[in-house]
């Protein structure tokens, strides 16, 4: 880190961290490779590093200047409370002697600058929040927020520079892993650089298609846990990359897979698959083909962060260091990991409404398949969506006919199809009471080349009806009299495994999984 500094601002830090600089207020510090961040009272001033790094340059005062000019141009459409101004840092000949005649704002000469922004609760960022809090609720509204700033992003989408400026980061990753090589092995770096460019090779025409469609963008470009915080209860977007556009123009998945990497390497398995599928729940269909490049984007990702905590290393506590190079060793395995391969799974589901699909569908989808676990598609959230009306909205009868409901099993399928074509497993949950829609389904995964397994979920009608009943807030509009009319179906044949829909279903489900071929990544 310290061959990549260029000029010494340990005068303006010090000025930053004094606190009669601030009124009296107690300072606090944080710093990262490009950043200096001091907190004190109600505010927040960041200090770009003077650092000459490869994809990153505050070299020059102009240079940190645009920068700051920058971040507050690019965070403010997700953040607007929190990005106040830039404010310089000038030398004045009325200044305090005791602060070096340094003053924030007002006239004299600059030195430095800083990016004023209103101070958050530093634990409330959502990689110091501890699991339980990543309740159902926050997911979903996770997942809304990243739609949501993708769906204003500027598109910036050119089809022959799609796959381009992944190969620079490609080539930029091989040179800082080549820097380092007491963290990261040269054989196992060199095997990594071929293994990424070789599946950006099998991507590429992917990847210039997406272009064209407009799923690139000018996106956050650095969306991870640490970068969202929690006000009022939401989760806002902030700190996103504004200083170097062939990292923050991309396409909108590559943005969403730190997110999703963030939460995998963490544990959040459960966390990462629902953002990932609440995410396509919103998007169109040609996300579950993108899903094709998610491994790549899922690796990148991993190898980023583990040279970026890299170049950080020499500015933590010698009692830290330990542990950090830990951590890179880690992301560095994980970039890997995320390029393997597995056969992909076709799940579906039934059973009458109240017997427990969409549960079993969440509790078993992280652990099939590859990272971050099986697409779900389900016919009540694909019902809403073919209506354009919130999940929770309570559709009329005639979304419920027989016409309507074919509708939405033919496009379950349709996106089940992509998905498998694109590498990733599916789990299929709807009620699949007619044979022809349990033979329709089972056929998209041998057409896919896929395994299959069917799941019938049994309970008694008595159980159903006080499960739909208890039911809030949910995209099911399920009511006991369509469990009366349901129970009276004629189910013909049926070749799926029965599960009884009790307390033992996920471990009984998880059993049958089990007996999958070995070449088919599973529970």
């Amino acid at each position: 880190m310290d061959s990549h500094v260029v000029a010494d601002q340990n005068e303006v830090f010090a000025f930053l961290a004094e606190p009669s600089t601030h009124g009296g207020a107690r300072v606090s510090r944080i710093d990262t490779h490009g950043a200096a961040v001091f907190l004190a009272g109600d505010l927040a001033y960041k200090v770009k590093r003077a650092v000459a790094f490869p994809y990153m340059d505050f070299s020059t005062l102009e240079k940190r200047r645009a920068a700051c000019e920058r971040e507050l141009e690019v965070n403010r459409a997700n953040a607007p409370g929190i990005y106040l101004g830039v404010v310089p840092i000038v030398r004045t000949a009325s200044g305090s002697l005791a602060l070096g005649g340094l003053a924030l704002g007002g006239a004299g000469v600059p030195v430095d600058y800083a990016v004023k922004m209103r101070r958050f609760d530093e634990t409330s960022t959502l990689d110091r929040l501890e699991r339980e809090a990543f309740t159902p609720a926050l997911i979903a509204a996770l997942a809304e927020a990243v739609h949501t700033a993708h769906a204003r992003a500027p598109v910036m989408g050119n089809g022959a520079d799609a796959a381009a400026s992944l190969t620079r980061i490609v080539e930029q990753n091989a040179v800082d892993f080549a820097d380092n090589p007491e963290l990261f092995a040269p054989e196992a770096a060199r095997a990594l650089t071929r293994a990424t460019s070789d599946a950006l090779e099998a991507v590429a025409p992917l990847l210039r298609a997406r272009a064209a469609q407009g799923y690139v963008r000018r996106c956050h470009g650095d969306l991870h846990l640490r970068n969202i915080v929690l006000l009022e209860g939401a989760p806002v977007l902030f700190d996103a990359i504004e200083f170097n556009d062939d990292i923050a123009i991309c396409d909108v998945l590559y943005d969403l897979a730190f997110l999703l990497m963030d939460l995998w390497e963490r544990g959040l398995l459960g966390a990462a698959n629902a953002v990932l599928n609440r995410y396509l729940w919103a998007g169109p269909a040609e996300h579950y083909s993108g899903l094709a490049a998610l491994p790549l984007f899922l690796s990148l990702r991993a190898a980023i962060r583990a040279k970026v905590q890299a170049a950080g290393l020499a500015h933590l506590p010698e009692e830290r260091q330990a542990a950090a190079r830990g951590e890179i060793a880690h992301y560095f395995a994980q970039a890997r990991a995320f390029l393997a391969s597995a056969k992909p799974l076709l799940l579906a589901i039934g059973g009458l409404s109240g017997t427990g699909k969409s549960t079993l569908a969440a509790a078993l989808a992280p652990g099939i398949g590859r990272a971050p676990g099986a697409v779900i598609l389900r016919s009540d959230i694909e019902r809403k969506r073919i209506a354009g009306v919130g999940e929770t909205e309570t559709l009329p009868p005639h979304a419920y006919t027989p016409e309507a409901t074919q509708a939405v099993y033919a496009r379950m399928r349709s996106r089940a199809a992509l998905a498998l074509a694109a590498g990733q497993a599916v789990i299929a949950d709807a009620v699949h009471a007619r044979p022809q829609e349990r033979d329709a389904i089972a056929a998209v995964a041998e057409t896919a080349g896929a395994d299959f397994l069917g799941l019938w979920l049994d309970a008694p009608i008595g159980t159903l009806i006080a499960r739909v009943e208890q039911r809030r807030g949910d995209a099911s509009d399920a009511t006991a009299e369509v469990v009366r009319r349901q129970a009276d179906y004629d189910l013909g044949a049926m070749s799926w495994r029965r599960i009884a829909a009790d307390a033992e279903a996920e471990g009984k489900a998880r059993a049958v999984l089990a007996q999958l071929p070995s070449e088919t990544q599973k529970v």
